[in-house]
C-alpha cells in the first residue's frame, strides 16, 4: 500500500467519528423538535410537571435534570475521598512498587464491572442497609443511587489522577526535600499545585461518566416524575426516565424523552470538554 492510498484510508477512517457524532445529534434535535415546538425550549427545561393522561399531556426535564445533578454531584463528594488516596498511594508514596501495581489493577477492575452488576449489589445489599438504618424507609433514592454511583467512577477518577501526579517533575520535589520538607509537605506544597489542574480535569470526566450511568440509577433512585426534596427522597435522572418509560411511549411524550436525551448529551459533552481543556493546560504547564 502506498503512502497516499495509506493516508487516504485513514483520513476516510477518520471521518466516521464526526460523521456519526454529526448523525446522533442531528437525529435528537430532529426527534426532539416536536416537544421543542410545543412546550418551548426554556419551558420544557424549566417546568416540573411531567403527566401523560388522555388529553392533558404535559411534560418537563427540570424533576430528571435536578435528580441528575444531585446524584452526580453527591456521587462526586463520596468519590474524593477514596479516590484520592488511591491515587496518591499509586502514583506517590508507593510509586512503581508491586503494592502500587497490585492496588491500582484491583481499582482498575471496578471499572470494568458491568452496570446492571453494580445495580445488583445496590438492591440486594446496599439498600437494606439504607433501610435498617432508618434513612430511608424505601431504601431507594438518591442518597442510595449516589453511594453506588460513586464506587462506580472512583476508577476514573483515580487512575487518571495518578498519572497526573506521576507527571510532576522529580527536579521540583527534591528541591523541596533539600529545604527540609517533609513528605507530606512535599505533597501539599508541590505536588497538589503542579498537578492540581490534571487533578481536577480527571474529576471532571469522572462526572460525564456518572452523569450518562443508567441501569444502576434506575434500579436504585426510586423512580418518581418529582423534583427530590432531599438526598434520601425518591426521584428520577434523566437517563432512568428514558429508560423506563421509551418503550411505551409516542407522539408527544417520545419527543419529550428524546429532548430530555439532547440535553443530557449537551450537558455530558460540554463537561468532557471541559476535562478535555483542563488536560491540555495540565500537559501545557
Amino acid at each position: 500500500m502506498n503512502d497516499k492510498l495509506y493516508r487516504g484510508f485513514l483520513f476516510i477512517a477518520a471521518l466516521v467519528v464526526p460523521v456519526v457524532c454529526g448523525g446522533v445529534v442531528y437525529a435528537l434535535v430532529t426527534d426532539a423538535y416536536d416537544a421543542f415546538e410545543y412546550f418551548g425550549f426554556f419551558r420544557f427545561l424549566t417546568s416540573s410537571e411531567w403527566s401523560y393522561t388522555d388529553g392533558a399531556e404535559q411534560y418537563g426535564a427540570l424533576p430528571f435534570i435536578t435528580g441528575t445533578l444531585m446524584t452526580t454531584l453527591l456521587a462526586l463528594v463520596f468519590c474524593i475521598p477514596f479516590s484520592l488516596p488511591v491515587a496518591l498511594f499509586v502514583g506517590e508514596y508507593f510509586r512503581d512498587t508491586q503494592v502500587a501495581a497490585v492496588l491500582g489493577t484491583v481499582t482498575d477492575l471496578l471499572a470494568g464491572i458491568p452496570s446492571i452488576i453494580y445495580g445488583l449489589w445496590g438492591f440486594y445489599t446496599l439498600r437494606p442497609v439504607i433501610m435498617a438504618l432508618d434513612i430511608s424507609e424505601q431504601g431507594s433514592g438518591i442518597l442510595t443511587a449516589s453511594l453506588v454511583l460513586a464506587i462506580m467512577i472512583i476508577p476514573y477518577a483515580s487512575s487518571l489522577s495518578a498519572e497526573f501526579i506521576k507527571m510532576v517533575p522529580n527536579d521540583l520535589k527534591e528541591g523541596a526535600y533539600s529545604l527540609g520538607a517533609t513528605h507530606a509537605e512535599v505533597v501539599r506544597g508541590v505536588v497538589f499545585p503542579v498537578a492540581g489542574s490534571g487533578i481536577f480535569s480527571s474529576y471532571v470526566l469522572a462526572i460525564g461518566r456518572a452523569l450518562g450511568e443508567t441501569m444502576t440509577v434506575t434500579m436504585l433512585i426510586g423512580n418518581t416524575n418529582n423534583i427530590p426534596e432531599s438526598i434520601t427522597s425518591t426521584g428520577n435522572s434523566m437517563a432512568s426516565v428514558i429508560a423506563n418509560q421509551f418503550g411505551e411511549a409516542s407522539d408527544l411524550r417520545l419527543s419529550s424523552l428524546i429532548a430530555i436525551g439532547l440535553v443530557l448529551f449537551l450537558i455530558t459533552a460540554l463537561i468532557n470538554m471541559v476535562g478535555k481543556i483542563m488536560i491540555k493546560r495540565a500537559r501545557i504547564s
